[in-house]
């Protein structure tokens, strides 16, 4: 086996240890910033609009320049009757010919066609803004959800701690003669009832992580990390950042794109030309000639042909105009919903945290004892503990939807888009 030296083995493990470190480390707990990372990591989506603004960088470079020339090769004049039928060199008009030929837009035209090219690439590069919006704001709820669900299966391990207690009291109960022995058989119940909730989540949790993995891949099978995210909400702010949504920003390229599109179209009532140089080669005792020809195009029926062309691109102009007005209200109602929403919730919160839940935890206590005492039945302590469980899960899913609302509210007013 070969050894390495002190010398040579110390940068070398130094570098082991570099790269064991930059590795993604397995079983690793998943935060909500790495979710976002990975998402933005692994999204086809954004790969896809990638794809799509490296496709019109492409296509905005040969967008002004003039058409490729064209080699023309050709017999002009040749016989086909009489005794030089079909000879290529005894006819004194037959000539041989090789030319080259330019098309040349009109200058407005081009420089139409190099702005549509241009407002293409900004476009793309505004849909890409907004698909990575969507893709963040996707993978923060997927995380909240399933966070959610994790919180609430929590809560079962007390459950059935509490169930065994309940168990273990009214098997003290039935002893004493102070309960009947049916009793015995309720808190087994419960314990069923439970199991049956736990498995409803198990499937919950499960539709969750798949939710998850469509964003960021295997890493979602990986615990979570972290609480519930706390973003600032400001209600006031938001107004302002309405008109600066990327979905609503992504129209300014599109109109340029439109906008431009209705002066390559006004162009075509200019004319383009073209212009062409041939030479021509003739029998020996004839001499060789030269050709020189310009072709313009004659724009002479705009009423049916061009101005047709300029009244649809101006009527996908005012079609974007009235799609965007269109969206800044939905966005507008969204919003107002949305903020609603959130106040909502976050007075439930507080009122499930500071009333709710301490009642119900009472109710509990004060049934129990009185069962213990032999004063109350049972049907009533199970009773406050079935609405003691379903106020604490209820506070579970009360605090995930409020993370929700706020995810939205942020991801689309309170972040910056880059």
């Amino acid at each position: 086996m070969t050894s390495l030296s002190p010398c040579l083995g110390l940068p070398v493990a130094a570098a082991l240890a570099m790269m064991l470190f930059a590795l993604p480390s397995q079983g690793a707990a998943l935060s909500l910033d790495d979710a976002l990372q990975l998402a933005e990591r692994n999204a086809p989506s954004l790969v896809a609009q990638a794809a799509k603004l490296d496709a019109a960088k492409n296509a905005a470079i040969p967008a002004g320049e003039l058409p490729d020339p064209k080699l023309a090769l050709g017999v002009q004049n040749v016989p086909i009757e009489g005794e030089d039928r079909w000879s290529l060199d005894r006819d004194f008009m037959t000539m041989q010919m090789v030319g080259v030929m330019q098309e040349m837009p009109n200058r407005d035209k081009r420089r139409a066609r190099t702005e549509v090219a241009e407002a293409a690439v900004d476009r793309a590069e505004a849909e890409r803004r907004v698909v990575r919006l969507k893709v963040r704001q996707a993978a923060a709820l997927a995380w909240i959800s399933r966070h959610t669900v994790e919180r609430k299966q929590a809560l079962f391990e007390a459950f059935f701690r509490e169930n065994r207690l309940l168990a273990a009291t009214v098997r003290a109960q039935i002893a004493g003669g102070r309960a009947p022995a049916a009793d015995a058989v309720t808190a087994k119940q419960e314990a069923a009832d439970l199991a049956e909730r736990q498995d409803e989540l198990a499937t919950q949790q499960a539709t969750a992580r798949a939710a998850l993995r469509r964003w960021i891949g295997p890493a979602a099978d990986e615990p979570l990390a972290g609480d519930l995210p706390t973003w600032p909400i400001a209600p006031a702010g938001y107004a302002h950042k309405l008109q600066v949504h990327p979905e609503l920003t992504a129209f300014a390229p599109i109109t340029r794109e439109a906008e431009a599109k209705v002066r390559e179209a006004e162009a075509e009532k200019q004319s383009d030309w073209s212009w062409e140089v041939d030479y021509q080669r003739r029998g020996r005792e004839f001499g060789d000639m030269v050709s020189v020809q310009f072709t313009f195009d004659l724009p002479l029926f705009p009423g049916s042909r061009q101005n047709p062309k300029i009244a649809a691109r101006h009527a996908e102009l005012n079609q974007l105009e009235a799609e965007r007005e269109a969206l800044v209200r939905e966005h507008a109602e969204q919003l107002e919903a949305d903020l609603a929403e959130y106040q909502r919730l976050d007075r439930a919160v507080r009122r499930s945290q500071d009333s709710l839940l301490p009642l119900a935890q009472e109710k509990v206590d004060l049934t129990t004892a009185s069962y213990r005492a032999g004063t109350g039945e049972l049907a009533a302590v199970i009773a406050a503990r079935r609405e003691q469980i379903e106020a604490r899960l209820k506070q579970v899913d009360l605090e995930g939807e409020r993370a929700l609302t706020s995810a939205k509210l942020y991801f689309t007013y309170g972040e910056t888009h880059p």
